[in-house]
This record gives structure tokens, sequence and C-alpha cells, in this order.
């Protein structure tokens, strides 16, 4: 029986130009030894995919799931079903979470293989950053509550994300800044960090959101800030505060405000996400610290070195688990199947038409 792939691939050029590709492939896939043939059940869409491919040459996500010339296959967290195997230690029916493309299928070659993960060593990604390399195996007969299943590939990269710049801040003493400035909010890697700051009371900073006044009371719903403002109140914050901002936006008109408001008092610029895809980048000369690229990998594999993989998994675990019961009560779960669906979130997506407080998981 041949295998129907389904691939939704974008022009690395120009975001909003997509198509889907199909093909028909033998049976076997010309699987070799060891390897393994995944079909995608359901992923995840967010902001965060937005931000793989504005980022995708800048951080190499083009290269784990290459498309033709000129294209590209957008990187999704989300879970996947072995249905062919030649390899010894991964059975047929084997239920993996992790980093997959926006495609049915995936061919995968495991490798450093535990009983709960291993690292996919495929040719294309052998050389790329094992925090996306490394996949779960899922225990069969430990299933979790659906909500829980969305939850995770919606919400867990993200959460990395933010347990990660708050330890990193936490690490580098927040730079003296007595506030924090999150842009962007409602996304979710933001309130992800002030759900995690707000863990360190009585210690950290005072944490202020700025988003759009369409998103202002949601913000505020989730009970994770000091303070949420519009975009156009960051003239009525006190100047004279050691400051320091993460942008989730990438709105470099915003946060060139920002930097002229605080002047020599921002101590520090981190740049995470780029939920406004569109906006102009910052101008090359602001007042105040040089905004810089948090890449959480670096900080990871830090930590991991420190830690031991298990301690950080186990730190990781908890301060997730912690996230994920409040999340729950916070975000509502919409599915959507088959490419019309998949197709429409995208665009959706890229324009900034997504409702903060709905999670989006997909399938084929």
């Amino acid at each position: 029986m041949n295998v129907i792939t389904q691939d939704f691939i974008v022009n690395r050029s120009d975001l909003a130009q997509t198509r889907w590709v199909s093909g028909s492939a033998p049976a076997e896939v010309s699987l070799e030894r060891g390897q393994i043939l995944v079909e995608v059940e359901k992923f995840a869409f967010t902001a965060n995919n937005i931000t793989y491919a504005v980022a995708g040459d800048l951080l190499n996500y083009w290269s784990f799931f290459p498309a033709e010339a000129g294209w590209g296959r957008i990187p999704v967290w989300g879970y996947g079903s072995v249905v062919r195997s030649h390899s010894e230690e991964i059975a047929i029916g084997e239920r993996l979470y992790g980093y997959f493309p926006m495609s049915s299928h995936l061919v995968m070659q495991p490798e450093s293989v535990t009983p709960g993960s291993f690292l996919d060593l495929y040719r294309q990604r052998r050389d790329l950053h094992p925090v996306y390399n490394t996949y779960s195996r899922l225990q069969p007969g430990r299933g979790t509550a659906a909500v829980l299943d969305d939850l995770r590939p919606i919400l867990s990269p993200l959460y990395t994300t933010s347990f990660l710049i708050d330890d990193w801040l936490a690490d580098n003493d927040f730079f003296g800044a007595s506030q924090a400035l999150l842009l962007s909010a409602s996304s979710k890697t933001g309130f992800g960090l002030a759900f995690a700051l707000l863990q360190r009371r009585p210690q950290g900073p005072r944490v202020v959101g700025l988003t759009s006044p369409a998103n202002s009371a949601f913000v505020e719903s989730l009970g994770c800030y000091d303070a949420v403002l519009p975009y156009d109140g960051i003239a009525t914050l006190d100047p004279s505060q050691p400051t320091l901002v993460v942008d989730f936006a990438g709105d470099g008109d915003v946060l060139a405000v920002v930097h002229r408001h605080f002047g020599d008092r921002l101590v520090e610029s981190t740049q995470v996400g780029l939920s406004h895809w569109d906006a102009p980048r910052p101008p090359a000369e602001l007042p105040g610290a040089r905004p810089r690229l948090f890449f959480a990998p670096d900080q990871a594999q830090k930590r991991m070195q420190e830690w031991g993989r298990e301690g950080f998994d186990t730190r990781l675990g908890e301060s997730w688990r912690a996230f994920a019961t409040e999340a729950s009560a916070w975000l509502s779960i919409e599915h959507g199947k088959g490419p019309e669906a998949i197709s429409r979130v995208y665009a959706a997506m890229l324009s900034g038409r997504i409702n903060p407080a709905v999670g989006n998981i997909l399938s084929l």
C-alpha cells in the first residue's frame, strides 16, 4: 500500500504565499536501516511558529525540514505515530511527542534511544541543536487528560522559553532592574514569563505588560502582571526606574519608544519573538542597553551542564505543571482538521487575527 504524503510549504521570501504539495511514496518510503516513518497526528500552531519562519535563515529553522528551493516547511510541536519501522528499538504504533514539520509524514533516524526518549539524527538534522531533535516516547497506558494532551504542544515549547528567559534574567540578577516590561503581553511566551516571574515574589522586578487595547482585558484577567498598559502608555512609566524590556512583538517602532523613554536607565533589552513580523525593525542606534536576541537552547545547554539533564527536566517539569494548571483555566482549545483549516489558521496567525485566549490544534 502506498503512503500519500502532504506538505504545507511557504515562500521563504514572502510568507503570505503558501501551497500544498502532495505525493505518493512506496510503502517502505525508501527507509534505511534504523530509520522509521512517522505519521504526524496533530500539532499546535502559535505565533511562535511565525517567529520560526521569520527567523528561519537567521536561526537555521529552515534546515530542519527542507523543501524545494526558495520554499520551506515551518517546524511545529506535536504528536506522531510510527507507521513503518526499520529500527530494532522503535516499534510500529509508538506515539511520539516533539518537533515536526507541517506535513503528514516524516522519516526519522532514532539514535541514543532510552525508554523515554531518543535523538532524531536523520541526515539533514544530524548537526542541528539537540533541544529540537529530542523526542519523547509516550508510554502506552499512561495517557494524560485530553485537555493536557492538547495544552502540551500549544504551551510547553513556549513555556520552556519562558522558563529559560526567567532563569537567565535571575541568573544575571535581572541586570539590576526593578521593573520588567513585556512587549506583546498577550503572547503565550509573554504571559508564561510573567507567571514565572510572579513565582519569585517577593524577589524579582515589578512586571508590566504592554499590549493592544483589544487584548488588555484578557491580559489583566490572567493575574500575572502588576500592571497592564496599552502601547501608547509607555510615557506614563517612571523613566528614572532601572528597567529591562523583553520584546516578544518585534515592532521596532515600539521598542524605540521604550529605549528613548528610559534612556540609560534601560539596563537590558532582550528580543525573543517576532509576533509583529511585518513591523519595522528597531533603529541601529538607540539609547540604553543594546538590543540582543535571546536564543533559548543556549541557556538550556548551560543549565543541563550545570544541573544535569535529569535536574533540568525536573525543575522545568515542576514549573510547567504549575503553569499548565493555571493556563487550563485561561485557554480554550480549537481543533482544525484538513488542509483548508490549516491554511486558514496560518493566514490568521500571520496577519495577527488570533484571539490570545484560544489555542489551535491542527491535524491533516
